[in-house]
């Protein structure tokens, strides 16, 4: 069975219940994509590697908006 028959056959069952619709095959391939690259570069950053990306303009939006501990 295809992907594309799983998903009619689970809209097809859903429907019948009453239930939500399942994300259509591919909806949220991107953000898998970007979390398994924050995934990495967040073990990247435990093992001593420096920070690159989204996970470094994060952590320095986070530093840069801090209150300091003298004011």
């Amino acid at each position: 069975m295809s992907i594309t028959q799983q998903y009619a056959l689970d809209l097809h069952r859903a429907l019948r219940h009453g239930e939500h619709a399942p994300p259509a095959p591919g909806a949220h391939d991107w953000q898998l994509v970007r979390e398994l690259q924050d995934r990495r570069q967040f073990h990247a950053v435990l093992a001593g590697r420096p920070a690159r990306g989204r996970l470094r303009r994060a952590l320095n939006r986070l530093l840069r908006h801090r209150p300091a501990a003298g004011r």
